[in-house]
């Protein structure tokens, strides 16, 4: 009797631990799993989220590195351009004031000092001294030289060039051109030696044919003229 006894409360014991270890493992392990998901979910956003902040400054850096080199470059140029036009109106500025030191010089022809000079020795004679060019003896040589300009266009320093026929016989360095067109030039004349006319006058007017640039934007020759002036025998 106590046997079975002892039987029937060993079997209910172990009926009543199974039950509980079923329970126990069917409700907790849904529970661990759907944890577990929703963690690795929100990991997963956030790592996203992240890539795609990183993409954008990646992106933006590479922007204004190339906005910066842009703008250097722009920078540059312009102090590139800004240098250019100061060397130019320097070297024209000293030519101008080089030319006028002459006024009053008499004409003679075949002359090349303040003694007495023709037209052509005191164009070489001031860019010579104003400029370090050297640019042949004669005014028909001297009209080979530099950039052809039109009328319209002339600006202080250009040279212009005249004649009474056929042949380049005299020349002359723009002085002046005012707001209204007219230009102004200053040249060794043979009735008052070296003075300053207009293009403008009865005279010079029609006897004008065409100008010559011979420094350039950047305050150059355009024929990379040498620096020494020929002393050759004057032809006008």
């Amino acid at each position: 009797m106590k046997k079975r006894v002892l039987f029937y409360l060993v079997a209910l014991v172990t009926t009543v631990s199974m039950q509980s270890c079923a329970t126990n493992y069917v409700v907790s392990k849904p529970a661990t799993y759907a944890k577990e998901y929703k963690t690795d979910a929100k990991l997963a956003s956030i790592d996203t989220k992240k890539m795609e902040q990183d993409k954008q400054k990646l992106i933006n850096s590479f922007l204004d590195e190339k906005a910066a080199s842009i703008a250097n470059a722009k920078k540059s140029i312009k102090n590139s351009e800004i240098a250019k036009a100061i060397k130019h109106n320097k070297t024209i500025d000293g030519i101008l004031t080089e030319a006028e030191t002459y006024l009053g010089t008499p004409y003679r022809y075949g002359g090349t000092t303040r003694n007495g000079i023709d037209c052509s020795a005191f164009v070489l004679s001031v860019f010579g001294a104003a400029a370090g060019l050297s640019l042949p003896r004669v005014a028909a040589s001297q009209s080979q030289e530099g950039e052809r300009v039109e009328k319209g266009d002339l600006q202080k320093g250009d040279l212009i060039f005249f004649s009474h026929g056929r042949r380049i016989s005299h020349v002359g360095i723009v002085e002046s051109v005012s707001e209204e067109g007219e230009i102004k030039f200053i040249h060794a004349a043979t009735s008052k030696g070296v003075m300053i006319s207009s293009l403008n006058d009865s005279y010079w007017g029609p006897k004008f044919r065409f100008a010559k640039r011979v420094i350039n934007e950047e305050g150059e020759s355009y024929n990379n003229l040498a620096a020494v002036t020929p002393a050759t025998p004057a032809n006008f």
